[in-house]
């Protein structure tokens, strides 16, 4: 199972400085409990000051975590001027494809590159390009959008779909993955495994709470599917 944490430093209390510190602590806890992917989503910031947060992210993953990979929200340029793993493209983005071909004239390394999708013919359409995963939201119903859950019929039509089309250019990691976000949770996250995901992705499901234990129990699920 791959678990993906997304961040949102406004989350925590405090001043900015508050919040920017307890991002990067979040992050690096993250990489010590064995998250397998960070997303640096910082949206608000000006391309200076995220390329500033970008640099501490990437030290503190590296300080943390030999296997946990940081991608940069949108930035392609701050993802390589950080020496991030990769990057995550959000829908209306140029093509995973179009991406990777910037990504390594600029440098010698391949990049994971992750897709927002909210339907399954774009996460179709982020396979077809050779993206490495797709992270299909909204699963469930939230609070604040109630009613906009997707639901599992979709995510389990979209793990089907992304494994019955041809690739244009193969994912780095050989192997694509769907992805569940938008109100999964402990209780919930089983279903999204057993109706084809690949893992999940959540903002205050890795940011609030003992994130040890939250990546524990996740990883308990697994093993029981195994079983």
């Amino acid at each position: 199972m791959l678990l993906y944490y997304i961040t949102d430093r406004r989350a925590f209390s405090g001043t900015e400085s508050d919040q920017r510190s307890a991002v990067i602590e979040r992050i690096a806890a993250a990489a010590r409990a064995g998250v397998d992917y960070i997303q640096l989503r910082e949206k608000d910031l000006s391309v200076r000051e995220l390329e500033r947060l970008a640099h501490d992210a990437v030290s503190a993953v590296r300080a943390n975590s030999r296997t946990t990979k940081l991608l940069i929200n949108s930035r392609t340029d701050v993802a390589l001027a950080c020496g991030a793993d990769g990057v995550h493209l959000p829908g209306g983005e140029i093509p995973a494809s179009e991406n990777r071909a910037l990504w390594t004239k600029a440098c010698d390394r391949q990049p994971i590159i992750g897709v927002s999708a909210h339907s399954v013919e774009e996460v179709g359409l982020a396979y077809s390009h050779g993206a490495d995963f797709a992270v299909l939201a909204p699963i469930f119903e939230k609070e604040q959008t109630a009613g906009l859950g997707i639901g599992l019929d979709v995510l389990r039509q979209a793990c089907i779909r992304s494994s019955a089309q041809p690739n244009v250019e193969g994912p780095a990691s050989g192997v694509f993955a769907v992805l569940a976000l938008g109100g999964v949770t402990l209780a919930n996250a089983a279903a999204c495994i057993a109706a084809g995901a690949a893992g999940i992705a959540g903002i205050r499901l890795f940011q609030q709470g003992s994130l040890s234990e939250t990546v524990r129990r996740l990883r308990e699920i697994e093993v029981d599917g195994e079983a």
